[in-house]
C-alpha cells in the first residue's frame, strides 16, 4: 500500500508546491492590497466619526456658551429694568411727597384765610351785637320797648 501511495505523492508534489506559491502570490499580489484599502477606509471612517465628535462636542461647547452669554444679557436687561422702574418709583415718590407738599400749603393758606374770615366775622357780629345792645338798651331806656 505504501508502493501506491508514493507515487501519488511524489506526483501530488508538484500540486502542492503550486499551491503554496499561490499561496503566497496571492497573499502578497492580493490580499495585502485589500488589507490595506480595507485598513485606509477603516482609518478614514474613524477619522470622519473622531471629526464628527470634535464636531458635536464643539457645537454642544458653542451652543452652552451662546446660552451663558444669553442668561447674562437677560440678567443685564432685568437689572436694567429694575433699575429704571426704581427710577420711576422715586419720581412718582418725589412727585407724590411735592404734591403733598404743595396741597399741604394750600390747606394751611385756606385755614389761615377762614381764620383771618372767622376773625373778623366775629369781630363783625361782636360790633353789631354792641350796636343792637346798646339800640335796645337806649330803647328800653327811652321807654319805647313796649
Amino acid at each position: 500500500m505504501l508502493a501506491q501511495v508514493v507515487p501519488l505523492l511524489w506526483q501530488a508534489l508538484p500540486t502542492f508546491f503550486l499551491l503554496v506559491l499561490l499561496h503566497f502570490y496571492l497573499k502578497y499580489m492580493l490580499f495585502q492590497p485589500i488589507h490595506k484599502v480595507l485598513e485606509e477606509r477603516r482609518a478614514a471612517t474613524e477619522g470622519v466619526r473622531e471629526a464628527a465628535t470634535h464636531a458635536r462636542l464643539a457645537a454642544e461647547k458653542k451652543a452652552a456658551e451662546y446660552e451663558e452669554a444669553l442668561r447674562q444679557a437677560r440678567g443685564e436687561v432685568y437689572k436694567e429694568q429694575e433699575l429704571l422702574r426704581t427710577g420711576l418709583r422715586k419720581e412718582q415718590q418725589d412727585a407724590l411727597a411735592e404734591m403733598r407738599a404743595h396741597t399741604e400749603a394750600l390747606i394751611e393758606q385756606a385755614r389761615v384765610r377762614i381764620d383771618t374770615e372767622r376773625a373778623a366775622a366775629q369781630a363783625s357780629l361782636e360790633a353789631e351785637s354792641d350796636a343792637i345792645a346798646e339800640s335796645i338798651a337806649k330803647a328800653a331806656l327811652k321807654g319805647g320797648l313796649n
